[in-house]
């Protein structure tokens, strides 16, 4: 049976990302990916978004390597890139980005569901039948 975390243990836990090495002969070398937090994932999903209230859509163009600049980071789990990086990322090999991509997803608890999901999520909105009349 597992232990009951406290408030503290829970607050002692945070930060402490998993860090994974992806090697990348294709190019070569390697990179670190780290799993995104709570906040930082949140982040991500909102960065996805264009437009406001009914008029709101996601853009997931160069989705992958939007990803990859949030999570690709040094053996220390520090960031590598900014957000403004994810249009060069999106420039390397497609089978390395993938690469890339997939570790993030785990590490981050970002399924393929969860991308297509967002994809959707116009579709949803518009056909929630809610109405204010």
């Amino acid at each position: 049976m597992s232990a009951f975390l406290s408030k503290d243990a829970l607050s002692a836990a945070a930060g402490k990302l998993p860090v994974e090495r992806v090697d990348l002969p294709e190019i070569g070398g390697h990179v670190f990916v780290r799993g995104m937090s709570g906040v930082e994932r949140d982040a991500w999903e909102r960065s996805l978004v264009v437009g406001k209230g009914r008029r709101r859509d996601y853009n997931l163009d160069n989705v992958r390597a939007r990803l990859a600049a949030r999570t690709i980071c040094g053996a220390d789990g520090v960031r590598s890139f900014g957000d403004d990086d994810a249009e060069m990322l999106g420039k390397i090999r497609v089978d390395c980005l993938n690469r890339i991509f997939e570790v993030a997803q785990r590490l981050s608890g970002v399924s393929d569901q969860d991308v297509e999901d967002l994809g959707k999520g116009s579709e949803l909105e518009a056909g929630s039948g809610s109405s204010s009349n």
